[in-house]
């Protein structure tokens, strides 16, 4: 009985043992806990008579939420200071448990402040309090910084259509500059810079201190440019600082309508009074199909004209169809040489055709004119015979 107590306290002194280390291994592994009180830029440089931003955040790691007071120290005489969080001034955060929160202190400097640096101490306090130090350096001149911001970077449009980007260039610093504009494109486009009301073409504009300008890259694609996106690059530089923004076009197929006589004649013949048919062959040698084809015709004045259709609903690319474009000269036209135009419109192109017509006067007219002649013959003849007898 000795013996089998003594074993049973071995094996729990055993078991006690070899679990012991492997419970503090795992929560040896530090974590991280309390209030922070946290920035990205700890310490920025701004011109006098502006206003600086400090973005800040109150990290809360596994702490209960707590109402913390904000407040700011060290601001000197004529600054103000303004805790924002929410797009409104505010005066506590109150940081979820594992969770932050993000607000600002905006600090209005005074054109006559002096240059140097200024430490400031943001402070959240509640059952514990955090602090953070922020250093605001008065400079003269800061570097030149841009932006170039596109309303619509994106823009669909054929091979003959002109695109037009309007961009805003921001002079985000606190000095007089002069911005250069550029702009990348593939080879055989046509690029300029204008104003945004007015066809005056850009190489630079000059910008105040905080002001923005309005300008239009135009870009026109050769008309050999294939289907499919297309990338444009715009570019801004002054001094030493460059700003670059990417634009795209998407390229669509263009119709291309061609007009041409039945077995390529463009000559024909009629007879006054007549009507007459002309076959017209209509080809789209572009890259999209043609829609909604408008076919038409024009004849000297007194004639009747008209196609046959007069509307061809699509014609898809390297494609044609035969029209008769009918037309019947005036009953007392003239022989001799007379033209007569085929036109065709699609939405996006258009083409016209002219034809030679040899137009001979009617046997009909030929046969009533001699009777008109025998006529007058006889009634001469008739006079004549019966005075000539006085």
């Amino acid at each position: 009985m000795r013996y089998r107590l003594i074993a049973l306290i071995l094996l729990a002194f055993s078991v006690l043992t070899v679990g012991g280390p492997a419970v503090s291994q795992d929560t040896s592994k530090p974590d991280v806990k309390g209030l922070f009180l946290l920035t990205d830029y700890p310490a920025i440089s701004v011109r006098p008579g502006t206003t600086a931003t400090v973005s800040l955040r109150l990290q809360n790691y596994a702490m209960p939420p707590e109402r913390l007071q904000i407040s700011v120290s060290g601001v000197p005489q004529g600054w103000t200071s303004t805790v924002v969080g929410g797009g409104q001034p505010i005066e506590a955060v109150l940081p979820a448990t594992n969770a932050s929160v993000s607000f600002e202190l905006r600090l209005d400097i005074p054109k006559d402040a002096a240059l140097g640096t200024t430490n400031l101490t943001v402070t959240a306090k509640g059952a514990s309090t955090v602090t953070l130090p922020v250093a605001i350096s008065l400079v003269k001149d800061l570097p030149a910084k841009l932006t170039l911001t596109p309303a619509l970077p994106e823009l669909r449009g054929n091979s003959r259509s002109t695109f037009e980007y309007q961009l805003t260039i921001k002079n985000e610093s606190g000095k007089r500059i002069v911005a250069n504009l550029a702009a990348t494109a593939p080879p055989n486009f046509e690029v300029s810079f204008t104003e945004q009301y007015g066809s005056q073409e850009l190489n630079a504009v000059p910008l105040d201190a905080n002001q923005s300008k309005d300008v239009k890259l135009k870009v026109r694609p050769p008309n050999t440019i294939g289907v499919g996106p297309q990338k444009i690059v715009a570019r801004a530089s002054a001094e030493d600082t460059t700003v670059t923004t990417d634009l795209g076009m998407e390229i669509t197929g263009t119709p291309k309508i061609e007009l041409s006589g039945k077995d390529g004649r463009l000559n024909a013949q009629a007879t006054a009074g007549q009507e007459t048919t002309i076959p017209v062959t209509v080809t789209n040698t572009g890259t999209s199909a043609a829609e909604a084809v408008e076919i038409s015709g024009s004849a000297p004045g007194g004639w009747k004209v008209e196609a046959d259709p007069k509307t061809i609903d699509r014609i898809p690319p390297n494609e044609n169809k035969e029209v008769q474009l009918k037309f019947t000269p005036t009953a007392k036209a003239v022989a001799g040489d007379y033209v007569v135009t085929a036109r065709a419109n699609a939405r996006g192109d258009s083409a016209s055709q002219t034809f030679r017509v040899a137009v001979a006067t009617s046997t009909q007219w030929g046969l009533i004119g001699m009777g008109i002649i025998g006529i007058a013959l006889l009634v001469m003849f008739g006079a004549v015979m019966r005075y000539g007898r006085r």
